[in-house]
């Protein structure tokens, strides 16, 4: 358990908090690319670490993230025109051009430059004294990330490939989720839960495929193996950009299973995958209350079978629930308040969780903690390991940064941080084979995919 004063610092992430300001010195993905596609289209709303802004994209394609209520009189630039400036008519895309404020007209770039203050007298120079509030963007991977700290403390931004991801591999999704970052985020980190709450009883009528040996297994194998050893035994590598973590399964044959995840500080999970997988999932805090839960492809697929990398988990034989697309913003059809579509009788003898949906199965079990859950009165065990690991390395890097400046770990600009790197990975052991190779640059698998493609780490 956490004590109550670990659980508020881990939890809240608004200005001055001490975990907002470590997560500050991270680049954060803000929105997806597509919710501003067009040059001179609609701004949107963003809300980030509890901070309330507005993206667009300008008449010249530049994109801008800056405060949403406009440094006048506050009116929301949200309702705000996206143009060239009355003095300054864009021509052949070039020229100043921004967000247009309805109530006086006060216009801004995407630095936040004031640009144009028509309320005003045409002699005044008061329009260069003022500026709203922005924050820089690098667009990359179908996201579109921001640096919300302090502009002297920015680091490079971290590539996990997406900046030279071709065209056709790019795909990014979110879903909006009602708690908190972290508590939604230990999910991904629980290798313990796919044995429980994703089970569904025809799993049991699924053939022997013969893959129950040393090797890569097949995903129906695999699904397989969680259900036969339900209590996995797990081991936690630190790394240099967080840690990766093994989740230790006996299979029906007698062999040795590994799922491993990695975790990348402060939000980024690669969910075990066959026979690895470098997709990102992170969970980005909208505030202390809410989260995007952001999937993005980094690096093209480098495997026969699989999007982004690795086998596709939901392509098991007699699979009950409905496959769906990550792409774009992602409704939600399953939500507390109509209990996720739980059905009782399909509990009793289908699914285990009797919820239609295998990604809103884990949505019900982050969300009914509660806003922000109580870590003090939980009662953790072996198979939380990697949870553990997480709140520690959090925590650690939180108040070092709050006490004496620390830099805070798995920062771009390192020599050696190569973030390509940052993969997951799951097979069936040889003999004495260590699983902490599976999946970086010295397993053969990898070289052998890398030298395929002709694609270098």
């Amino acid at each position: 358990m956490l004590s109550a004063e670990d659980n508020e610092i881990l939890t809240r992430v608004g200005p001055g908090t001490i975990m907002g300001n470590l997560l500050r010195r991270y680049w954060t993905p803000a929105l997806l690319a597509n919710e501003v596609p067009t040059p001179g289209g609609d701004p949107v709303r963003v809300r980030l670490l509890g901070e309330d802004l507005v993206a667009f994209r300008d008449l010249n394609g530049r994109v801008g993230l800056i405060q949403e209520n406009c440094p006048h009189r506050g009116t929301s630039l949200y309702f705000g025109r996206n143009e060239g400036t009355a003095h300054a008519p864009l021509v052949a895309g070039e020229g100043l051009c921004g967000l247009r404020c309805p109530y006086h007209g006060w216009q801004f770039d995407v630095d936040g430059n004031c640009i144009d203050m028509p309320s005003e007298p045409p002699t005044s120079t008061f329009k260069d004294r003022v500026r709203a509030k922005a924050y820089p963007v690098h667009e990359s991977g179908g996201l579109i990330w921001t640096y919300l700290g302090a502009p002297d403390t920015m680091t490079p931004f971290r590539d996990f490939g997406t900046d030279s991801l071709p065209p056709e591999y790019v795909s990014a999704g979110k879903t909006f989720s009602p708690c908190n970052w972290v508590q939604a985020m230990e999910g991904n980190l629980d290798s313990a839960h796919i044995s429980w709450l994703h089970q569904f009883n025809a799993i049991d009528d699924i053939p022997d495929d013969g893959s129950d040996k040393p090797g890569y297994l097949s995903v129906d194998m695999s699904w397989k193996i969680w259900r036969h050893d339900r209590a996995p035994r797990l081991e936690v590598h630190d790394t240099w950009y967080g840690y990766r973590y093994a989740g230790i399964r006996t299979t029906p044959g007698g062999h040795t299973h590994v799922r491993i995840t990695g975790f990348c500080v402060p939000y980024m999970t690669a969910v075990a995958s066959i026979p690895f997988r470098s997709r990102l999932s992170m969970f980005v805090p909208i505030d202390d209350e809410n989260t995007w839960r952001i999937n993005a492809v980094a690096q093209p697929p480098r495997n026969p079978n699989g999007y982004g990398g690795g086998h596709e988990l939901f392509d098991v034989t007699n699979y009950p629930y409905e496959a769906r697309k990550f792409t774009g913003i992602r409704g939600r059809r399953w939500t507390a308040e109509n209990e996720y579509e739980m059905d009782r009788d399909v509990q009793r003898n289908e699914t285990f969780t009797g919820i239609p949906d295998f990604n809103s199965q884990d949505l019900m079990a982050t969300e009914s903690m509660g806003p922000i859950y109580d870590r003090s009165q939980e009662h953790l065990g072996t198979t939380d390991r990697a949870v553990i690991r997480m709140r520690r390395i959090l925590l650690d890097a939180a108040k070092r940064l709050a006490e004496n400046g620390a830099t805070p770990p798995a920062l771009a600009g390192v020599e050696g941080h190569d973030f390509r790197t940052f993969r997951s990975a799951e097979k069936i052991l040889e003999p004495g084979e260590d699983w902490r190779i599976l999946g970086t640059d010295d397993d053969p698998t990898v070289q052998e995919a890398m030298l395929a493609t002709g694609e270098q780490t």
